[in-house]
């Protein structure tokens, strides 16, 4: 354990993020001097080019970690000394640990999905799941479904040639499991057959309004999961309780991947459920400010 923790983030768009909030409250909580800072790609003029030279440049400047985001989870592979046999696996880093000058990379995304699934969806059947979503967050999801049982996963994306990719890794993994890709106009094909589905692309973010599921494909028998936490009720969210659906909003998953990289950063333990709940408490205070944004907007568009 340390007192003083300097930590960061890599991605692109992330200037936003809840993360530095969520990991500085839990270490101030703990008595920690915990300082986390974002490096937003765009807002640099980077590109996952320069991911080396960031990666080297946080290490020698005593970073103790680094949360990676999209566009960067398998692209950061190559600046790594080390994997952890799950990230191996999945091909994707979401967390990388400074240890004795070597960068080890983690993925704390898919254990952080599936502790949140076992916390609302554990009774859930999984005899056969539909997946929209192939890359890194993808990956990760896909591999805490199977590790908790899925017989059949279909991966569906826009990028065929991803998902099939996907596919063939996961069977190497999980052989007693039956993986393969769908075309993305097979979606609703898939559904009628289904006893879950999981959605794990940016579209319902406010930056990528909108769903990718119709919503006429959704029924009370079908369980609906997200890996969208902003907000935490996405149109696909909202859809599905419409249809009487029990569903898993993006809001575990980012807590419980946040719980897992504090404690790899740290050495230190963190409180799950205060966590949980200034993650909420965030999420609705900025809810909250864009609804009334939103209806000051209105009123001065009609007074004018």
């Amino acid at each position: 354990m340390t007192d003083s923790v300097l930590c960061g983030l890599i991605g692109t768009g992330v200037l936003p993020s809840l993360t530095p909030p969520l990991h500085e409250e839990e270490g101030r909580r703990q008595g920690l001097r915990y300082l986390y800072r974002i490096i937003d790609l765009d807002a640099l003029g980077l590109t996952v080019a320069d991911l080396p030279r960031l990666v080297r440049s946080a290490r020698d400047l005593g970073f103790r970690g680094l949360n990676i985001t999209h566009p960067c989870k398998q692209a950061v592979i190559d600046c790594l000394d080390e994997l952890t046999p799950d990230a191996a696996r999945l091909g994707a880093v979401n967390t990388v640990v400074f240890d004795d000058g070597r960068a080890v990379g983690h993925n704390t995304d898919w254990s952080g999905f599936g502790r949140a699934f076992d916390r609302e969806l554990a009774d859930a059947p999984v005899r056969s799941v539909v997946q929209i979503g192939a890359g890194g967050a993808g990956a990760a999801v896909a591999y805490a479904l199977l590790s908790r049982g899925v017989g059949h996963l279909a991966l569906v994306d826009a990028d065929a040639v991803r998902a099939q990719r996907l596919a063939r890794t996961l069977v190497t993994v999980f052989p007693g499991a039956v993986i393969d890709s769908r075309p993305l106009a097979t979606l609703e094909a898939a559904l009628a057959g289904a006893d879950g589905l999981v959605h794990a692309t940016p579209m319902g973010m406010a930056e990528h309004p909108g769903s990718a599921v119709p919503a006429a494909a959704l029924r009370p028998d079908l369980w609906v999961a997200e890996v969208v936490y902003r907000p935490l009720r996405t149109e696909l969210v909202r859809a599905a309780e419409a249809a009487g659906a029990r569903t898993l909003n993006g809001g575990g998953m980012a807590v419980y991947q946040a719980v897992e990289a504090y404690r790899l950063f740290t050495g230190v333990e963190p409180d799950a459920d205060r966590m949980r709940a200034h993650l909420l408490s965030l999420c609705a205070a900025e809810e909250s400010d864009t609804a009334a944004f939103a209806s000051s907007s209105a009123d001065r568009t009609y007074r004018l």
